[in-house]
């Protein structure tokens, strides 16, 4: 008799899909009945219903997702933003175990979050500015490595067409047009699920020397792990290393 595959839901960062995913569902399948929804406000997910959003909306969203797939206590794993609503979701009590890959929420003061999004604002400006000629521009896998830069090491390793993707879901992100930053991820201690830190070596968005570091001071039970060789989306640059993180908290493929 094959045995019952355990729930695990994978949650994709700002100005990204259930999508991106894609490189590591096949593995994690093997061990896990996996789920890939769409954050709320990004493109392909459900609409914001009232504004300005905030990032409690996106969890409530989330949660609302759970409980339409009987998911009472899923492993929970998640990059950036998607790492945030994870953690925000066990703190709720609806986590088996959470795997955050370089999560959001993790800014010391308002200038500190400040400075993250409008690194995200003026990429999703120049994704607006170049789509236009992209479909001719990441055709080269140089331009690719260098477009994607500030989120993997190796973007050249996706397909012209995976980045064309990409562009337009950060082009089409209503929670990216609307979000004031005003929000943290608060002290939690002690833990209601294991939760893994894994963070990206090579993150230049929020980098483990600062983010992550007021990470493990807010989440002291956390375990802490530091993914080398991979940027903020690590799936990117690694998707072996990341089926092999979640792994090691679910139970899986470690």
């Amino acid at each position: 008799m094959t045995p019952k595959r355990s729930p695990l839901v994978l949650l994709h960062g700002v100005v990204g899909s259930g999508r991106v995913w894609q490189d590591v569902v096949p593995q994690l399948s093997e061990h896990h009945n996996v789920h890939t929804p769409t954050l709320l406000g990004h493109h392909g997910g459900p609409p914001i219903r009232r504004r300005p959003i905030r990032v409690s909306d996106v969890v409530d969203a989330a949660e609302r997702y759970l409980d339409e797939h009987d998911l009472a206590r899923p492993h929970l794993a998640g990059y950036s933003l998607g790492g945030w609503v994870a953690i925000e979701l066990a703190r709720r009590g609806r986590a088996a175990s959470v795997c955050a890959f370089s999560p959001a929420g993790f800014w010391w003061n308002r200038g500190a979050h400040e400075r993250t999004v409008r690194q995200i604002r003026r990429s999703r400006t120049l994704a607006r500015v170049s789509r236009p000629i992209a479909p001719l521009g990441v055709r080269s896998a140089t331009v690719r490595r260098l477009g994607l830069r500030a989120i993997a090491c190796h973007g050249d390793r996706l397909t012209a067409a995976r980045v064309r993707e990409m562009i337009d879901y950060s082009i089409d992100c209503p929670f990216m047009d609307d979000y004031a930053p005003v929000e943290q991820a608060e002290p939690m201690d002690p833990l209601p699920c294991p939760i893994t830190l894994a963070w990206a070596q090579c993150d230049r968005l929020v980098p483990a020397a600062t983010y992550g570091r007021t990470a493990r001071e807010r989440l002291p039970g956390a375990q802490w792990v530091l993914l080398p060789g991979v940027g903020h989306i690590p799936m990117i640059d690694d998707p072996d290393l990341v089926v092999r993180a979640i792994g090691a908290v679910t139970g899986g493929p470690a």
